[in-house]
């Protein structure tokens, strides 16, 4: 899952609070996942980015001319699932298939040279690795090339790789098949490895990439996106009831042990066997990319595992790092000192309390970004975070504003359903719904309808005005 889409799920839903104090036990949790040992087998690739600036277009078509500064080669594809291992700390094992190409030797020399991997890449005479090539300018994309070969592995080769995962997997806890579609666990060789596990009594996660699931029959753990599961079941994954069903139908149907999947901003949903799935949030301070978050969840959860952690416990790490990668530019990796930082209270506080000139240069990057922002200027909403989960349903990016001095403003920062909180003195809750121009204005139910400021002005730009309902009302 090198570049797993946010947008594959569906929109954000109310988000779950980290509030209170965090649980020495997932502080112990992070710090346990260096201890893991790990086979990873799937499809490696070649990452290359090309940067450089663009000042004109060219004279032959109308294209632009990236004048180039820098190129970075980086493992991609099941590589980035060890390359995020090993920035864990983990102990890694990993069984994959090359060509005989300059890209191939390349690749080889990147995954060898990280710490603490044991790496087995088999080369198959004739055949191209796979290199994807992203150019780049002022952090977007400007166009992807491919080069591949998806053909499955030589059966000789495929029987050669099993047999070497097979001897690999006792020395490890966990197993992962990271499945690109590229070859190298097509036919029956995913069945095969899955098998050698149950001998040698070790987990089995999958993260897969369409296809059919039942080549992965009776593996402990699946992470499929949103889409991945739709496609896999044939059901709709367009709300959270309609995730657990198509969760629940694929887990039954191949006898999966459980199934986590990856919701984007809205974090993790585990269906596990237990009578209600856990909604598990990515507690996303501020999305920039989704790239490289899979990696992160299948790390992290497989991490998790080899060292033994409950599997809830392990989801909700899984989900803070999913977090964290998509806070970052480009195909990040998530390190222990994130975690940790993420872990502490008043971090959210730190990001969130911003000055007016600062809510309005993140609130222009988030409505270029195509996201429909929200206002509430909160008095009781403090008090009861189940409004500002309403607030949030209405929007995208929640900003709320709370008067000078208020004492709840590091509260509420720390809330993951608000993304920015402003203290306004001298001003007036009109003056920052100017400044913002929401496309949402929700009134906080403690001031009295005729009472609400700014709905009126709301009009100049097309924006709507929403009322929160209190929670007693809610269930009327």
């Amino acid at each position: 899952m090198g570049y797993r889409s946010a947008m594959h799920g569906p929109a954000p839903e109310p988000r779950p609070a980290l509030s209170g104090a965090i649980p020495a036990d997932l502080l112990e949790a992070v710090r346990q996942l260096k201890r893991g040992t790990v086979l990873v087998v799937g499809d490696a690739m070649l990452d290359r980015y090309v940067y450089g600036r663009v000042e004109r277009i060219s004279p032959e078509a109308p294209v632009p001319v990236l004048a180039v500064e820098r190129e970075v080669a980086l493992p991609g594809g099941a590589g980035n699932v060890v390359r995020n291992l090993t920035a864990l700390g983990a102990a890694v094992a990993f069984v994959s298939i090359v060509g005989d190409d300059q890209a191939g030797s390349d690749l080889t020399g990147l995954i060898g040279g990280q710490p603490g991997v044991e790496p087995w890449l088999l080369v198959q005479g004739g055949r191209a690795t796979t290199v994807k090539t992203r150019f780049v300018s002022s952090g977007q994309q400007l166009l992807r090339t491919d080069h591949e070969q998806a053909a499955p592995i030589h059966h000789r080769l495929a029987d050669r790789l099993v047999r070497i995962a097979a001897d690999a997997v006792a020395a490890t806890t966990v197993m992962v098949l990271s499945d690109y579609r590229k070859g190298v666990l097509a036919g029956n060789t995913a069945a095969r490895l899955i098998a050698a596990a149950r001998t040698a009594g070790r987990k089995v996660v999958v993260d897969p990439r369409g296809g059919d699931p039942s080549r992965f029959a009776g593996a402990d753990l699946i992470i499929p996106d949103c889409a991945e599961l739709s496609d896999a079941t044939g059901l709709p994954t367009g709300t959270e009831a309609e995730i657990a069903t198509a969760a629940q139908a694929l887990k039954s149907t191949h006898g999966f042990g459980a199934v986590l999947v990856i919701r984007g901003p809205a974090g993790l949903m585990l269906v596990d066997g237990e009578e209600r799935p856990r909604h598990l949030p990515a507690d996303v301070a501020e999305l920039v990319d989704p790239a490289g978050a899979g990696d992160a969840v299948i790390s992290v959860t497989a991490a998790g595992l080899a060292v033994g952690l409950p599997l809830p416990m392990v989801a909700r790490l899984a989900a803070l790092a999913a977090g964290i990668a998509m806070g970052k530019s480009g195909i990040g990796v998530v390190r222990e000192d994130e975690f940790l930082e993420v872990l502490t209270p008043g971090r959210l506080a730190a990001r969130k309390l911003v000055t007016r000139g600062q809510a309005a240069e993140r609130v222009e990057v988030w409505r270029r970004a195509g996201h429909r922002v929200g206002f509430l200027a909160a008095r009781t909403a403090a008090a009861e975070p189940h409004l500002l989960d309403q607030a949030h349903d209405w929007c995208d990016r929640l900003v709320v504003g709370v008067g000078d001095g208020d004492p709840a403003a590091e509260a509420l920062a720390e809330l993951t359903a608000v993304d920015l909180v402003i203290r306004y003195g001298s001003e007036t809750a009109v003056d920052l719904i100017r400044m913002l121009r929401p496309d949402v204005l929700v009134q906080d139910p403690g001031r009295a309808p005729e009472t609400l400021a700014g709905g009126d002005i709301m009009q100049e730009w097309g924006g709507t005005v929403r009322r929160a309902v209190p929670e007693p009302e809610r269930g009327l």
